[in-house]
């Protein structure tokens, strides 16, 4: 069984490639438990970038086991905040499932689109700007994705889903204000 002491450690900066072994043999399960359990997308790829970090800076290491340990699992720490940095700026996306929406509520398209003939229709999609009315057109009309629609308007798919409800709150805007009228 490989044990961390301080000679271990010592040899290890010294760059002995048998006690290199041993610090990663014993540190890097602790690691990836400290990835798992505070959730990281890729534990094992975070814990080998840990281990390339610590092996490249590992020559200026003070204090001996402790130093170590605590130089190893601030390196985890930085790589795990980096990895929900990254996530929170980068969500995953899924496609729609309509088996999986169990709204009971009618979708804002519905709502906005309900009761309303192909001529009015017509007279309220000219009252969106172009961008709204393109979006709303391709999406809802053309039943394109949010990724085939940015694509041919040249726009990214963030801003297509703001186009889109910008778009349907406004038609929701307009019928209400006519049903309102009438």
């Amino acid at each position: 069984m490989h044990q961390l002491n301080d000679e271990v450690v010592a040899a290890a900066v010294a760059g002995d490639s048998d006690a290199l072994g041993t610090v990663y043999t014993v540190l890097a399960p602790q690691v990836l438990g400290y990835l798992r359990a505070h959730g990281a997308e890729d534990p094992e790829g975070l814990t080998n970038e840990v281990f390339l970090h610590v092996m490249r800076r590992l020559g200026g290491l003070v204090g001996g086991t402790t130093g170590l340990r605590t130089f190893v699992f601030s390196v985890a720490h930085a790589r795990l905040v980096d990895d929900v940095r990254r996530r929170a700026r980068h969500p995953v996306e899924h496609a729609y499932d309509a088996e999986l929406d169990d709204r009971r509520v009618p979708s804002a398209e519905s709502a906005a689109l309900a009761d309303v003939d192909g001529e009015h229709l017509r007279e309220l999609l000219g009252r969106l700007n172009e961008d709204q009315r393109s979006v709303i057109t391709l999406r809802v009309l053309g039943d394109l994705t949010i990724e085939q629609t940015a694509d041919i308007l040249g726009k990214t798919s963030g801003a297509v889903k703001q186009l889109q409800r910008r778009g349907l709150l406004a038609l929701r805007s307009l019928v209400d204000r006519e049903e309102v009228a009438r």
